[in-house]
């Protein structure tokens, strides 16, 4: 990340954390998190998955899907999630992949790990590990992990090819990429597209879903798919953008349809054998 945004990313979530931690509770882009229903980050979980989970991993769920759903996580695998916050998905996964396998969050904001560190030991749950790190620099090893996993965060960073090769580095061979991110699709003006995807993830950044595949590629993935799972409509921001100034109803023609959160996959190739020679 630029350090801009990096700045502004740690602070805004650092400031979520500590809301989470007090009772208070926020999503973010600043609406309550419980209270009102959010299109953005409400509705991604039930509650045969958390009802295990302390109260403050929900107040702290800050994503745009259910990545460990999605993800198809098998018994004895390791788990790494990309900006873990409140470790929602940490747990989430830890408890699919079972005593076997390991899921590790990786997260920049020390606020964050705090409260999911907190969360961890008011679960019980103990194949868990939370690090303290940048998505664009992972402090695992080459060839570590089975799954990487993330929730919106891929969007917020500045240097999203640096993050997909690193990705790629610490996946082993047939190692599977599977996250929930905002993405775009078609085109959108300049001035319109930063406003929605401000409202939408509060720091504008998500990419096309062609400019999404073409980096997966060129960092080494293949099998690469990515399937919409909610898509916004100019109505859900309706409040949002008529503070702007904005008329909302010339504007949905230009958005509807184009933003949205996706499932993206991908898988690191398997060694052939001429590799293993």
């Amino acid at each position: 990340m630029t350090d801009v945004l990096k700045e502004a990313v740690k602070e805004k979530y650092g400031q979520a954390a500590l809301r989470v931690r007090s009772r208070g509770g926020s999503s973010c882009c600043g609406m309550p998190a419980r209270e009102e229903k959010n299109p953005i980050t409400s509705g991604h979980y039930d509650d045969s998955e958390t009802g295990a989970l302390p109260e403050e991993t929900l107040l702290a769920s800050l994503g745009c899907g259910n990545p460990t759903a999605l993800a198809q996580l098998k018994a004895g695998e390791t788990v790494l999630d990309l900006g873990s916050g409140g470790g929602i998905d940490v747990l989430l996964s830890a408890r699919r992949v079972g005593p076997s396998g390991k899921a590790y969050g990786l997260d920049m904001t020390e606020e964050m790990l705090v409260l999911a560190r907190e969360n961890q030991r008011n679960a019980g749950v103990q194949n868990v590990e939370f690090l303290k790190g940048e998505i664009e620099d992972i402090p695992l090893p080459d060839n570590s992990v089975d799954v990487v996993i993330s929730n919106c965060v891929i969007n917020l960073s500045a240097d999203k090819n640096r993050v997909l090769r690193e990705a790629f580095r610490v996946l082993r061979p047939g190692g599977r990429f599977a996250v929930s991110d905002v993405v775009t699709r078609g085109e959108v003006p300049a001035q319109i597209r930063k406003d929605i995807l401000l409202w939408v993830g509060c720091i504008a950044g998500a990419l096309q879903d062609t400019e999404y595949s073409e980096k997966l590629a060129a960092a080494g993935f293949e099998e690469i798919s990515i399937e919409p799972t909610r898509v916004y409509r100019v109505e859900d921001a309706r409040e949002f953008l008529a503070g702007k100034g904005i008329d909302v109803d010339a504007l949905a023609p230009q958005v509807d349809g184009k933003f949205m959160s996706a499932f993206v996959r991908a898988v690191k190739p398997a060694l052939q054998p001429r590799d293993v020679e």
